[in-house]
């Protein structure tokens, strides 16, 4: 698919996490969590190296019985709630840099994601080819048209929806879509220019609402993991 390019998978796995202990390792269906991005970039076959980038010794133990690679470890002013992730990737593109490894394009891979597969991987850069891109980001559909959205005044009350004071129908209120964490696609030099996914040609890469869960409590856990249990037959 791709000739004469290297293709790095990057996943970002940092051992806080406030929401869900440990997060990124728990257990989902007998699997730790970060594996279903492991195995899906496995699967899609393209990847020149699949690094997870952790500041856990055992997340990196983790990453590398899954099949990653986990060369080095992330410093502490990279491993905090208020750590930018430009500046986790610029650190790993320069730590692999060190080791002889450079890329023509990278994909960042949240391992919150685990209805992300290699479908979905493979399409993305798929798009990125066809459409000569800068970067292609996945959305979703915004799974609520915000007919009855509302604001709160200063004095507490609930200000009138403007679908009402406007006379919308509900059929009418438009829905759009947002980017849903589980792919960010760009070249190497692309993200070294810019600093980011967003500038030059952005394309997006459209994935459906349950495939789009990003895990960030309990709730959104159990309900990744009966959904791929239910895939898997084996509810």
């Amino acid at each position: 698919m791709i000739q004469n390019k290297r293709v790095l998978a990057m996943i970002p796995a940092r051992s806080g996490s406030k929401g869900i202990r440990d997060k990124n390792i728990r257990e989902m269906n007998g699997k730790p969590l970060m594996g279903y991005t492991v195995d899906a970039c496995i699967k899609a076959g393209f990847f020149d190296d699949i690094l997870v980038s952790t500041d856990s010794k055992l997340y990196q133990q983790t990453a590398v019985e899954l099949g990653a690679s986990a060369p080095f470890l992330r410093p502490p002013h990279l491993s905090g709630d208020e750590a930018a992730s430009g500046d986790v990737i610029l650190h790993a593109i320069n730590e692999m840099k060190k080791l002889g490894k450079e890329y023509d394009y990278f994909m960042l891979l949240q391992p919150t994601s685990p209805l992300r597969n290699e479908e979905h991987i493979l399409e993305s850069m798929n798009l990125m080819l066809e459409k000569q891109a800068g970067s292609v980001i996945s959305v979703c559909p915004y799974d609520c048209k915000c007919y009855l959205s509302v604001g709160i005044a200063e004095t507490g009350e609930i200000k009138t929806p403007d679908s009402l004071k406007k006379q919308i129908r509900r059929q009418d209120v438009k829905s759009g879509f947002r980017i849903n964490g589980a792919i960010y696609l760009t070249s190497v030099p692309n993200f070294l220019t810019f600093g980011n996914f967003y500038s030059g040609k952005t394309y997006p890469y459209f994935m459906n609402p349950l495939d789009s869960i990003d895990i960030d409590d309990n709730d959104q856990f159990y309900l990744a993991e009966l959904i791929l249990r239910d895939r898997a037959g084996t509810l």
